[in-house]
């Protein structure tokens, strides 16, 4: 086990997203993926959690099982809505007794129906301290490059961040397509007084459907010379294509950046991060 601030002040980290699977048949085809990028040899490794805490048993199952079974360092995702503090801290203490040592304290996104279990948290914030307060973790933060879908402009979203990052230890983003909202994100953090490790979060386009969806869930808009490629065909293919082409330069251009390191969202399939990594000169295989 490692504290991720410790790994990000000694390298440049390489990073993956997991999920909790829900079947049996999921479960076989996470086993699969992680073998498939053992060559890669992460510094660590997150696992998601469901809208409304719905994952929260499965998180801890995953990431029982990574302990037991791979060498790599997991972080599980927390999110506040719809929880009890005591619950919150049955977890956070289960968490400790496996070892764990880092966690990414999140709002969270509202359950399917839009209805919340009653909770006692109304902010991230309000986990984060509680997460924090507990001495026993390293704690990352959401950050939104393109403004949270929520915030109500873009020097509110920064201040709130800023807030967080005085007290979390660095922050991971939600995902993005061109260096320069990485860039301006760090730079306005920075006008802040804010210098804590800001960790891109890259996902490979593997459905354009879907990460169409997924861009108008999370703020984070497709550039029109994206969204014109991906138009442009309907060939699965060519999508998954396009997806690795575009996660590599943006990787590339991170890393002329100045990154701290690369957090890769793996979607429970190995092949378009390996061969992205692969493009980077990041793996071993």
């Amino acid at each position: 086990m490692a504290r991720i601030p410790e790994l990000l002040a000694s390298k440049r980290t390489l990073s993956f997203e997991f999920f909790p699977p829900k079947t049996a048949a999921a479960n076989m085809t996470l086993g699969r993926t992680v073998a498939a990028i053992e060559s890669l040899h992460p510094d660590f490794v997150s696992i998601t959690y469901g809208a409304g805490g719905s994952d929260r048993h499965r998180t801890g199952d995953v990431v029982g099982w990574m302990i037991g079974e791979t060498p790599w360092t997991p972080m599980p995702h927390l999110t506040c809505r719809g929880h009890r503090r005591d619950d919150v801290g049955a977890l956070l203490g289960s968490y400790a007794e496996l070892g764990i040592e880092n966690i990414l304290a999140l709002g969270g996104d509202p359950p399917a129906g839009g209805v919340d279990e009653p909770g006692d948290y109304l902010y991230a914030m309000d986990l984060l301290e509680e997460v924090v307060a507990a001495n026993a973790f390293a704690v990352g933060v959401a950050a939104h490059p393109q403004v949270h879908p929520r915030s109500p402009d873009r020097e509110t979203d920064r201040r709130f961040l800023a807030d967080k990052l005085r007290i979390a230890d660095f922050a991971l983003t939600q995902f993005f397509f061109d260096v320069e909202h990485w860039v301006r994100l760090v730079e306005e953090l920075s006008d802040l007084g804010i210098d804590k490790p800001v960790l891109p979060g890259i996902m490979p386009i593997n459905n354009k459907v879907m990460v169409k969806r997924m861009a108008e869930m999370s703020g984070a808009a497709l550039p029109g010379w994206l969204a014109d490629r991906l138009d442009a065909t309907d060939d699965p293919d060519e999508v998954r294509r396009i997806g690795i082409d575009v996660a590599t330069q943006l990787c590339s251009d991170l890393i002329d950046a100045g990154t701290p390191g690369l957090h890769l969202y793996a979607l429970n399939r190995p092949e378009s991060v390996v061969e992205i990594c692969m493009n980077l000169g990041l793996t071993t295989a």
